[in-house]
């Protein structure tokens, strides 16, 4: 923390993100490492005490990874950030970075954070108003040890990296927000961290800028050699950027996995919603799935024991009357909600179980969907899928 209060980063640095050209569409170009196949670059147990709130995560990210952590307000991201960074000291467990110890209580070992190899970019752009960009990112080679002149040159090449040569001389207030995030970015990444750590460094943007700066963070977080890990509660950002989804909910790890694993087979509400999926758990009897003591589900996939069933809003058909054939996936149900969604409309149903159906406005015109209606909803097996409620977190 530096002598204002304001966090720094580990460089002894405040930080923050970037801005850049047009169109990230994809995941990081590659197959992502397998982390699980070699020692972790970052291997951390996070147990920290704030206000009243615990925070107990298991993180390890090889070099050349980005994993993204996601999570609803107050999940715990920004305090396991802090953590790793040395901002908030850990109550228990470990923080090892390449081998070395830097925060383990149980061996009275701490490292401060400006004498960790880890650089953070925070959401608002906290550079030093007073000095220059090249000066801002040259901050930390200093601190490290680079004498000015050499300093100047390291954070010029930088300047050039992130599309900012022009803008060497230029101070802070101006600066677009844009191009003060990429001088952040370049900041942290000249002291070339084993670590670095973004926390929602896109959040602050417009929606143009958004996107071009996404497209340019792709692109560092590419060529970054060592660990990285996305803070965000923007599950675009994490699908574009990250090579691995950790989710957290109240302090702990609900699901992790690559992007496919989780949107296919969401384990809780907040990932359903992220992902855009109806969730529902029951019990499972071959191709069944007992979802409410009214109401029974069929899907394609069979699974016994306890279980989840879910399939998207776009699944989801209503009927004024039953549908004639009766459908297996056939029950009565209450609107509660009616909202533009994209080019549909969502409708918010109640009954047996809670469902969002997405309809055309033509189709909701024709059957006069209004609150407070009653009508059928239906869902085709085919489209409904269902898997084993087990643990949320790979062993």
């Amino acid at each position: 923390m530096s002598a204002t209060g304001r966090p720094v980063s580990a460089t002894g640095q405040p930080v923050s993100a970037t801005d850049q050209p047009e169109g990230a569409t994809g995941r990081r170009a590659g197959p992502a490492p397998d982390s699980a196949a070699r020692r972790p670059l970052l291997d951390a147990h996070l147990v920290a005490d704030h206000r009243g709130f615990r925070l107990d995560v298991r993180l390890r990210i090889a070099a050349g990874e980005v994993v993204a952590l996601l999570g609803p307000n107050g999940a715990g991201k920004s305090t396991a950030l802090r953590a790793l960074a040395g901002l908030h000291p850990l109550t228990a467990g470990h923080v090892t970075l390449d081998g070395v110890d830097l925060d383990r209580p149980d061996r009275r070992v701490f490292t401060p954070a400006e004498r960790r190899r880890i650089g953070v970019v925070f959401q608002d752009h906290l550079l030093f108003p007073h000095l220059t960009a090249r000066d801002n990112v040259a901050f930390g080679p200093r601190r490290h040890g680079l004498d000015r002149r050499a300093a100047r040159a390291r954070a010029e090449e930088w300047l050039d990296r992130v599309g900012l040569a022009g803008y060497a001389r230029q101070r802070p207030r101006q600066l677009s927000g844009g191009q003060a995030q990429r001088v952040a970015l370049a900041r942290a990444l000249a002291v070339d961290p084993t670590l670095l750590l973004l926390d929602e460094p896109l959040a602050a943007l417009d929606a143009r800028t958004r996107l071009a700066t996404r497209t340019e963070l792709h692109r560092h977080l590419t060529a970054h050699r060592h660990a990285a890990l996305l803070v965000t509660h923007d599950p675009l950002d994490a699908l574009v950027l990250a090579d691995r989804l950790v989710i957290v909910e109240d302090g702990r790890v609900v699901q992790e996995g690559d992007a496919a694993t989780v949107t296919a087979r969401p384990r809780t509400d907040y990932v359903a919603h992220l992902v855009g999926l109806n969730l529902h758990r029951g019990r499972g009897d071959g191709h069944t799935v007992r979802v409410a003591p009214e109401l029974t589900l069929t899907a394609a996939d069979r699974v016994d024991g306890d279980a989840f069933v879910a399939f998207p809003p776009s699944a989801v058909a209503l009927h004024r009357q039953r549908p004639d054939g009766s459908p297996r996936n056939t029950w009565p149900a209450t609107i509660v909600g009616v909202q533009r969604h994209g080019d549909n409309l969502r409708i918010q149903l109640d009954g047996p179980v809670g469902v969002a159906a997405d309809v055309t406005p033509a189709a909701a015109a024709q059957l006069r969907l209004v609150p407070g209606q009653l009508v059928w909803a239906a869902v085709k097996a085919a489209e409904t899928r269902a898997y084993p409620a087990g643990p949320a977190r790979p062993e």
